[in-house]
């Protein structure tokens, strides 16, 4: 048996997790930029349980590690779907205590995440495996920085909007 199963058993049940978690905040949030926040990263991460599973399997069966699982990801960044949606905020309902309590555990979620998968990442030899964890970990990083950019747009929207809307003089 591959040292690292145990391991891929632990990321399936948090990525599950996790997902389950966005899931319900998705449709519990009022806020259009927190619901899609949560559904972009529910849908990640079961992109990534889909991927661990593939793994998981492929070593269960054949005790090595599959050399043919897609890096390839969606073409939409998550700060893209972030600015794009903050853009029209005349639509974006205020959020509410449980918003920013839900983003507090997301933060949380998302930074043990990019831990684990880093540790693994560095804890191999196998250069498939390397990629593959490498890979997860910036993913959770991505997520982690969106995550703290949706905090901080709903304790202050004028420095969000300050630090991301390019001004210019015109004259």
């Amino acid at each position: 048996m591959h040292d690292i199963i145990p391991s891929l058993q632990v990321a399936l049940e948090n990525e599950l997790q996790e997902r389950d978690f966005y899931l319900m905040h998705s449709r519990r949030t009022k806020n259009h930029l927190g619901r899609a926040m949560f559904e972009y990263i529910a849908k990640d991460e079961e992109e990534h349980y889909q991927r661990l599973q593939k793994a998981h399997e492929h070593l269960t069966h054949t005790g090595a590690w599959p050399e043919n699982i897609s890096l390839t990801v969606q073409k939409t960044s998550i700060m893209d779907v972030l600015l794009s949606i903050a853009r029209r905020a005349d639509i974006t309902a205020s959020p509410d205590l449980d918003d920013r309590k839900a983003l507090q555990v997301a933060i949380d979620f998302e930074t043990k995440a990019y831990e684990f998968y880093a540790r693994l990442g560095k804890t191999t030899s196998d250069q498939h495996e390397q990629n593959f964890f490498n890979h997860l970990a910036s993913m959770e990083l991505e997520h982690l920085q969106a995550l703290k950019e949706t905090l901080l747009y709903f304790e202050d929207p004028a420095t969000w909007f300050a630090h991301h809307e390019k001004p210019g003089l015109d004259g």
